[in-house]
């Protein structure tokens, strides 16, 4: 008999670094996640200055071509988007205060308002002292809740920093992202070869060329709805109908999918507060506008930024607000609008062949086809049989290794134009 191998029980050499390199990969993976956990309100904060950097960079560019200095181009677009938000916020805030005013002043004439509907329609005898009584202890409790809120306040003032911080961040981030752009890519581009260097400035072309048309051509609807909104409120006297036109301009563009319904609100109902007439005039052209913009403005003001389906837009915003919330929704339009041009400019698409299930409109039926008859040949002119070509067979596209395993595409049914009637189909004689 032959001894055993004496190496056969040894462990193989490459075992114990194959150990090592598994601990290192569940290690450093755990490491990776965690972090990532930790710095996702940096990442979030960083993302958001992107794209507020790609926004702007065209206007940059455009004022760097003129001989401005990138860094002071900036700082005037800053400037100017710092305005226009403090003038949105003004607007805002005098409608509120105006209407709280109202409001308070009005109490007893809405308390005796319903005092009279009440009794009318219930048949009730309810007085103002019992009006009074019940407003006393709704008060109560409010008052309790507004304690309960106070004693809070050290929570709201740190959410409140909280969120001035986070907002300087942002404009911290995306002043340096676009006054410093060229240097950035510079030197990221210094860690790739040539080629990698192309395709990546290409990519940062199309991101910058998609975002930037989102935001102008939300710019222009907004300030065509603005503007509508505006005539059409002043005509109808309804108050604030500056402030009321920029909230509608700006919400019903700005916030995706609900901005429109948000947007329309407000004006309603400042409209009601004056009388139902009006409130109805307003709701019935906000309506109407709506539908103009849908059919006719925005097809011609995006159709050369960001052409995208308007549901696949809706699913791409519930997508992003489902994975980073309310941030996710609004960068959701702007991030799939790039994507698609990633998709056009790198993915190669083939031409599609004639089928009923890839036409929009059907064409007419040829003679012979589905009721119309054909015409019958008479025995003179009988035609001889003849057997229809075959189509040629389609070359393979080249494609992954799993596309060769598909059989090759075949025509499903033969074009009734082709078929040639058959001698014993002549009439006879």
């Amino acid at each position: 008999m032959s001894k055993p191998d004496s190496a056969g029980g040894r462990m193989p050499p490459w075992l114990p670094r194959a150990y090592v390199l598994a601990v290192a990969t569940v290690v450093l993976s755990s490491a990776a996640i965690w972090a990532l956990l930790r710095l996702r309100g940096l990442l979030l904060l960083v993302l958001v200055a992107l794209f507020v950097a790609l926004a702007v960079e065209p206007a940059v560019n455009r004022l760097a071509e003129r001989g401005w200095r990138r860094g002071l181009a900036t700082g005037l677009i800053f400037l100017v988007l710092t305005l226009l938000i403090g003038l949105f916020i003004a607007g805002l805030g005098s409608v509120l205060v105006s209407q709280i005013t109202t409001i308070v002043h009005g109490i007893p004439e809405y308390v005796h308002h319903v005092l009279v509907w009440v009794n009318h329609t219930f048949h009730t005898k309810m007085s103002q002292a019992d009006m009074t009584r019940y407003l006393n202890e709704l008060r109560g409790t409010f008052s309790k809740h507004l304690t309960e809120v106070a004693g809070n306040a050290w929570g709201i003032g740190t959410t409140t920093l909280g969120a001035i911080f986070q907002s300087f961040a942002v404009v911290l981030f995306a002043f340096y992202l676009s006054a410093e752009g060229p240097r950035v890519r510079r030197a990221f581009c210094s860690l790739l070869p040539p080629d990698r260097q192309r395709e990546v400035l290409r990519a940062w072309e199309i991101a910058v060329d998609k975002t930037g048309g989102y935001i102008y051509s939300r710019v222009l609807l907004a300030v065509a709805s603005g503007i509508a909104h505006l005539v059409a409120l002043s005509v109808l006297r309804v108050p604030f109908a500056f402030a009321l036109a920029l909230w509608v301009g700006v919400v019903s563009q700005f916030i995706p999918t609900i901005g429109t319904y948000l947007a329309g609100v407000v004006p309603v109902l400042v409209a009601l507060t004056k009388s139902p007439l009006t409130a109805l005039w307003v709701l019935l052209f906000i309506l109407a506008y709506q539908q103009f913009e849908n059919y006719v403005l925005q097809p011609h003001v995006t159709a050369k930024t960001v052409d995208i389906h308007p549901a696949v837009a809706f699913g791409a915003v519930i997508a992003g607000a489902a994975l980073i919330g309310p941030i996710g929704a609004l960068l959701a339009i702007p991030v799939w609008a790039s994507v698609q041009s990633f998709a056009d400019a790198y993915i190669r698409r083939y031409e599609v062949t004639d089928h009923p299930l890839t036409t929009a409109q059907p064409e007419q039926p040829e003679p012979g086809c589905r009721g119309e008859p054909a015409e019958q040949p008479t025995a003179t002119s009988a035609p001889a049989q003849t057997e229809p070509a075959r189509p040629a067979k389609e070359p393979r596209a080249p494609g992954p290794f799993w596309w060769r395993l598909l059989p090759r595409r075949r025509p499903w049914r033969r074009d009734p134009a082709t078929i040639e009637p058959r001698p014993d189909d002549a009439p006879k004689p």
